[in-house]
């Protein structure tokens, strides 16, 4: 999950910064070490780059160390934008993948112009937020897509708000969707489900548990939102 949180009442520069950058620089390459070979990851993109046009514009939100997801893409011969609040991240990313572009920024601040993505996916970078926070950029994602583009999204699917959790060893706070408000949450933005692949998943760490996921295979259709 990219979501944490700091309890220390004392004001630092660490304490400024977003919770999930605090959890995800010092998680860093462990994190890719826990996730990057899960398969049904791994599906999810090639069914996406079975999908994209040649040389097509991809984003990929919480890129995290770049691997798998930006590697692949750019594997493939696509452009991939990256984007993860974590600076750590994103520097681990840029020396693994240098054929990417990576952003160190809240992609909720990061401008999107309509109709300009062939591809996206959302691999587990909303569940720091909250759920109007998940919904509108769902939409502004959707918005991004040229018509007939694709979008894949990896969550944890749970009916909980701002709930504490132990994550790979860190305590963290999550939100989310059970899964069928995750699907409506995705359809009221204006995509389509194309399918839905729900599993349990054990990140490869010492202090992870077995998880609920859901991968969810969508598209923009029609001529506008």
């Amino acid at each position: 999950m990219r979501v944490g949180e700091r309890r220390d009442t004392d004001v630092t520069h660490e304490d400024q910064r977003p919770p999930a950058a605090v959890l995800f620089d010092a998680l860093g390459a462990d994190y890719e070490k826990a996730f990057a070979h899960a398969p049904a990851h791994l599906s999810a993109l090639e069914w996406l780059i079975e999908r994209l046009p040649p040389a097509a514009r991809t984003l990929d939100v919480g890129s995290g160390t770049g691997r798998p997801t930006a590697a692949a893409l750019v594997g493939a011969g696509h452009s991939v934008l990256g984007v993860d609040v974590s600076p750590v991240m994103v520097e681990l990313a840029a020396r693994q993948v240098p054929g990417a572009e990576f952003r160190s920024a809240d992609i909720r601040d990061v401008p999107l112009a309509a109709d300009s993505l062939d591809g996206v996916c959302v691999f587990f970078s909303l569940l720091q937020m909250t759920r109007a926070q998940q919904s509108a950029l769902m939409r502004r994602l959707a918005l991004a897509l040229r018509p007939g583009g694709h979008l894949v999204l990896a969550t944890v699917p749970a009916d909980v708000e701002d709930v504490e959790v132990v994550f790979m060893g860190q305590p963290v706070r999550a939100t989310s969707f059970a899964e069928d408000d995750v699907i409506g949450m995705v359809e009221a933005a204006g995509l389509t489900v194309l399918s839905r692949h729900s599993l349990t998943f054990t990140p490869d760490h010492p202090a992870a548990g077995p998880e609920p996921h859901l991968f969810l295979y969508c598209r923009r259709d029609g001529t506008g939102l």
